[in-house]
């Protein structure tokens, strides 16, 4: 057994080490190991007078070539210069570094700059940022589309989004904080928030949770959510995901802190509330009346959802004194052909719109939507009259669908569409008792949930009125004057507005 501990310690530290001696290259050792990739070019470049000359280092994939040739090595060979110290003052670059740090250099040329020695065999030279950045440009919002309102949408480059975030809020007391994540990745993350506004637990605790993250690859910003969520066991998201620039600057000027990630075109917000995935931000571009009837709409979309399935199975199976007297004859004529019981009809067709559901989703976009209606009509039909289902749960799980789409952030749709589910087995189990006992599992579940160290179902629970002004109704502007109270913001108050008195008389000037 000592043997074996042994063993495994020896081989422990051994591969410690082997890291280590990776880690602790030398810079001449570090350039040797990156020209063994063909996109890494080494080159002498010489001044037109051919006296002196110098070494170039980079990847072309990773820089802007054209400034290379352009600026970089014209100012070399005609401007003039002695030592490293006044190369360094003629380039034209707002950017160089001088550094003999292996890992500097490393994470430099991985990054898209260049290094620049006045001979092969030096360990220092210039660090010379040269970054080209190939993205897509500016686009509609693709998953949180509104017909009133901006019509931009973040991208994948996260300098692009920074702009995006700037131009909306100019203000010195936006505060920028970077991180270098994925051991092998080494994928750049930003964390924003306002100086002054913002509490600073909440800064503290992303930063603590980022700074805890040891994973070697960081692709998405949902690596993210699941990596520093308060619990990764639930099926609901903890933290807010949204492509849209506008409600970035809204949770900003709130007190919230925003997560983005390089490579993402998306950004998390935090901490959030269960009510904020309900809320569309079109809401705020319309009359709070409107604002307020479209959110109990999608309030009503999801409780429907939800339970008009589950409903429908246990009042088949268990309560048939429920339905009224003139429906029952429908029902009857409905299910006389049906073989199967109501439990295995409703997951036979919940199974199927799940089924053209992510056929739609995963094929090109005409073909999914031909899919989605063809198949949809096609295999309902035939379902009905092969006497497989009933024409009325048909038109039930139908209906529940589309409510499930009134849902304005994509992940917690599909949060819905799994929660359809336990509630229809434990509907078959105990009848309506079971869909009250599924509920207060949901609600238990729901009440024990923190998003960053935030209660979930603030304002519901733990109940507080002043925050209610913006949840399940919105409330006009006027009466928005302070920030949520479960952000604990440092300046609570938002605005001050003075209601001017207005004249009786219509005549008045």
């Amino acid at each position: 057994m000592k043997n074996i501990l042994k063993s495994i310690f020896m081989s422990k530290s051994k591969s410690k080490s082997d890291s280590d001696k990776v880690e602790n290259l030398t810079v001449l050792e570090l350039i040797s190991q990156m020209k063994k990739s063909v996109d890494f070019l080494s080159f002498n470049s010489a001044t037109n007078d051919g006296r002196k000359s110098v070494w170039v280092n980079y990847y072309y994939t990773l820089i802007d070539t054209d400034f290379l040739h352009r600026d970089i090595l014209q100012a070399i060979s005609t401007k003039p210069w002695n030592t490293i110290q006044e190369l360094k003052n003629i380039l034209p670059v707002e950017v160089v570094t001088l550094s003999s740090d292996s890992d500097e250099i490393r994470e430099k040329l991985l990054s898209g700059f260049m290094f620049i020695q006045l001979h092969e065999k030096d360990q220092q030279g210039l660090l010379v940022r040269s970054e080209f950045v190939q993205g897509r440009a500016v686009s509609l919002p693709e998953v949180e589309f509104s017909v009133i309102g901006p019509k931009e949408s973040f991208v994948e480059n996260v300098d692009s989004n920074m702009n995006l975030i700037r131009r909306r809020l100019k203000t010195p007391m936006l505060t920028v904080d970077q991180k270098i994540m994925g051991t092998i990745s080494q994928t750049k993350v930003v964390i924003l928030y306002l100086e002054g506004i913002t509490n600073k637990d909440n800064v503290a605790t992303v930063k603590e949770r980022l700074g805890a993250v040891q994973f070697d690859h960081i692709n998405d910003s949902s690596y993210i959510t699941q990596l520093i969520s308060d619990n990764e066991h639930t099926v609901f998201p903890l933290l807010l995901d949204t492509e849209r620039p506008d409600r970035v600057v809204s949770a900003l000027t709130e007190g919230k802190v925003v997560i983005m990630v390089d490579g993402s075109p998306h950004g998390l917000i935090g901490p959030t509330t269960l009510v904020e995935f309900f809320s569309s931000f079109e809401d705020y571009y319309l009359s709070y009346w409107l604002a307020s009837f479209f959110r109990l709409i999608r309030l009503f979309g999801v409780a429907f959802s939800i339970l008009v399935t589950p409903v429908y199975v246990a009042v088949l199976s268990y309560h048939y004194e429920l339905i009224p007297q003139d429906l029952l004859s429908t029902l009857i004529s409905s299910r006389r052909e049906v073989p199967l019981p109501p439990i295995l009809e409703a997951i036979f067709l919940e199974l199927t719109l799940e089924l053209l559901r992510e056929a739609g989703a995963r094929l090109p976009t005409k073909v999914g939507q031909t899919i989605g209606i063809v198949g949809g009509i096609v295999i309902g039909t035939a379902s009905v009259e092969a006497g497989l289902t009933s024409n009325v749960l048909l038109i039930i799980v139908a209906l529940a669908a589309l409510a499930s789409f009134t849902t304005p952030v994509y992940k917690m749709g599909n949060t819905i569409r799994l929660l359809r589910f336990p509630f229809l087995l434990f509907a078959e189990l105990w009848g309506l008792l079971g869909i009250v006992f599924c509920f207060c599992i949901l609600a238990t579940h729901l009440l024990r949930l923190t998003s960053l160290n935030r209660p979930y179902l603030e304002p519901i629970y733990p109940p507080r009125i002043e925050d209610m002004k913006d949840a399940i109704f919105r409330l006009p502007f006027s009466f928005q004057t302070t920030r949520p109270t479960q952000l604990r913001t440092q300046k609570k108050r938002r605005s001050y507005m003075k209601k001017k008195k207005k004249p009786k008389d219509i005549d008045v000037e």
